[in-house]
């Protein structure tokens, strides 16, 4: 729940066209257009944790890993949407999705915290995140901010539009660059996001919607580092060779036809991703450098009835897509000074060719979604949705293992893998009273694996044990998720708004990455059970005219059930990187109209930092502080000091040949902004 929500707040996500939060089974988060136009993120992470039971974490420029009834990860547990459309195909997921959408200029945040498959398909495991764009204005105008800050942050953003007769549209760019606080992890980006909307005859709309970011980033990961370091000398990176660099487009034009009550609605779209990647969490054991590519073009069809009695309400749909993609992949050999897993990597030379193949994802999914009210306070959901999905595999190398580098790099032939699925919900709210409102939910889930999980297999010390991997790779199964949740809506008077919810998810066949602190190998492998509970607390309170308190508050445990590999039991144990308790607290005063003032507390409690639990990070605590203060009519100063009181915290843990390490957390910095509107 955002600060601000309330009972009668209007959501797009649950139904994929606007329905009541109140009359939503599910626990959803709204960040508004306000909001971010008060915050400016300059990293995702900024606004993110206002939404309880949301965490995501800053590893170089904007990149980021996601927790959401999740441990911190980067695996492919999270849809990420804009405007209802995934921007990346399933087969194709990237954990750095918020950095290929120009989030800071969106018209809003939704998320929708929990199993989202039986409406959304594939990857909607954790949380399905939906960034609308900017609607266009009613008139002329134009809106731009330039910025800069510490450690050689600079941004400008610009937007404008203007209407007439039946069209209106809207264009926004954004052009971000930063040096980077530690060394060699400079970070630029330019995005831009063009919408056209045109009304069609008196029940028709068309809205084209095009978006594209360019992201060049340095160093491609966290880039953690010993205690030692950590604490004395932060700004060091072990892996300055690392880079990616990202290119994302994305072509929508959302037709919709409202004939009294029904509603047909048709949009094709089309995507394209790449990214060049030098990682450097697997320099010690498999550097490579390679490049993935798709394009993909696919459809969301949709129709809605409505029928008088019981408020009945029937929705069916499929969504299509056929992307195909490839992948270049290249060892590499490095210098590098000093030893162990505290060298540091100074330079590389491209070797053999390891990977090259064209793999095409291909999905036909039909659903269906229905509402009905049996008693006027109780609305009754349920929903099916069945996945038919497939990958055709072209290697366009021998079958037979690579060797380079030492290491062997498994290959398979020609192939084909489907996987088939189907996704149910079941759902109810219940209206005690005007300002009380509770719900329960079923939500079924699942995940199949993608295309670097069934056809980049880890490398091997010799090719028997490649070929090994790579058929294993093979039989790798989806994912799937059983989740029930419960929780309660409110507002007491006018001036306080709260959301409570708590929930219950067990992952089942879950693919996870296992790490051997010692060697630093990592495999992939349907490896057991895990259980993931919690709960949810989101409190807003008008105190006074001026003043306004704000807090996001969970509380979760995720623990490994059933998790063997060889020799090695973790069942019962907790999973790394995920604290028990994570919080954020707003105390705002003033308004933008005057000058606004805002300080944030944000509290991580202890987390583990291996499988084994034998390691523990024991959180921290931040202090950020913002605000905005009129000029002018049309101007604004603004700033923004994150981490207060220049605290070293980490962003993520982990345990690296025996030994911990960390990826430090900003220190202290500023940026201060100026911005006009014509």
């Amino acid at each position: 729940m955002a600060a601000d929500q309330a009972l009668g707040e209007v959501t797009v996500t649950a139904t994929r066209e606007g329905q009541l939060v109140a009359e939503t089974p599910a626990s959803i988060g709204v960040i508004k257009d306000k909001t971010l136009r008060e915050v400016r993120p300059t990293h995702p992470s900024e606004i993110m944790s206002q939404v309880p039971g949301v965490w995501v974490n800053v590893t170089g420029g904007e990149g980021h890993q996601t927790a959401i009834r999740q441990p911190l990860t980067t695996s492919p547990v999270y849809l990420y949407l804009e405007d209802g459309i995934p921007t990346r195909s399933t087969g194709f997921f990237n954990h750095n999705a918020l950095y290929e959408v120009n989030l800071p200029m969106a018209g809003g945040i939704e998320i929708n915290k929990g199993p989202g498959s039986a409406l959304y398909g594939s990857d909607a495991i954790g949380g399905v995140i939906n960034v609308l764009t900017r609607r266009p204005p009613t008139g002329p105008e134009i809106d731009g901010s330039l910025e800069a800050g510490s450690y050689g942050w600079k941004r400008a953003m610009i937007t404008g539009g203007n209407a007439f007769g039946d069209h209106a549209f809207r264009a926004d760019l954004n052009l971000s660059h930063t040096d980077g606080w530690r060394d060699s992890t400079a970070y630029d980006r330019q995005s831009g996001t063009l919408r056209w909307d045109s009304a069609i005859g008196n029940d028709a709309v068309l809205k084209t919607v095009a978006t594209f970011s360019n992201i060049d980033q340095e160093t491609a990961g966290s880039s953690a580092i010993s205690r030692n370091d950590y604490e004395n000398n932060p700004r060091t990176n072990y892996t300055p060779i690392s880079l990616r660099k990202v290119q994302a487009v994305r072509l929508s034009t959302a037709y919709e036809k409202e004939s009294g009550d029904s509603l047909l609605s048709i949009t094709p779209y089309y995507r394209y991703n790449s990214m060049d990647l030098l990682a450097n969490w697997s320099l010690a054991y498999d550097p490579t450098r390679y490049t993935s590519e798709n394009q993909s073009l696919g459809a969301q069809i949709k129709y809605r009835q409505d029928f008088a009695p019981l408020r009945t309400r029937l929705i069916v749909g499929v969504d299509i897509d056929n992307s195909p993609g490839s992948r270049v992949e290249d060892s590499i050999t490095t210098t590098r000074v000093g030893s162990g897993y505290t060298a540091i990597y100074t330079a590389y030379g491209i070797g053999a060719r390891v990977y090259d193949y064209d793999v095409t994802y291909r999905g036909i999914s039909p659903y269906v979604h229905g509402e009905i009210s049996p008693l006027q306070k109780l609305r009754v959901t349920a929903g099916l949705r069945y996945d038919a999905v497939s990958y055709q595999y072209s290697n366009r190398m021998a079958s037979t293992p690579v060797l380079a580098g030492g290491r062997y790099y498994g290959q398979v032939g020609d192939t084909d893998i489907d996987f088939q699925h189907l996704s149910p919900k079941l759902g109810a709210t219940y209206a005690f009273t005007d300002s009380l409102n509770g719900f329960v939910a079923y939500n079924h889930a699942f995940r199949t694996p993608s295309e670097g999980q069934l056809f980049r297999p880890a490398a091997a010390t010799s090719a028997s044990l490649a070929r090994a991997a790579a058929d294993a790779a093979q039989q790798l199964k989806p994912i799937k998720v059983d989740s029930y949740e419960i929780g309660l809506r409110g507002k007491i008077s006018s001036a306080v708004n709260y959301e409570i919810s708590a929930y219950h998810m067990t992952k089942k066949d879950d693919i996870l990455s296992y790490k051997d602190p010692l060697s630093n190998v990592t495999t992939a492998t349907n490896a057991g059970k895990t259980l993931h509970r919690g709960v949810e607390v989101g409190l807003g309170a008008q105190l006074a005219s001026l003043w306004r308190f704000d807090s996001a508050f969970s509380y979760a445990k995720h623990t490994y059930e059933t998790w063997k590999i060889g020799s090695t039991d973790y069942s019962g144990r907790e999973m790394e990187i995920a604290p028990r308790v994570v919080a954020n607290t707003r105390l705002s005063y003033g308004e933008a109209k005057s000058g606004l003032a805002q300080l944030e507390w944000v509290h991580f409690g202890s987390w583990w930092s291996d499988q084994a639990n034998t390691a523990k990070y024991p959180g921290h605590d931040l202090l950020n502080l913002r605000g905005q203060y009129p000029l002018a009519r049309d101007m604004n100063l603004f700033a923004n000091v994150h981490n207060l009181a220049d605290k070293r915290y980490a962003e993520s843990t982990s345990v690296t040949s025996g030994f911990e390490t960390f990826a430090p957390g900003l220190p202290r910095t500023l940026t201060v902004g100026v911005q006009a509107k014509w």
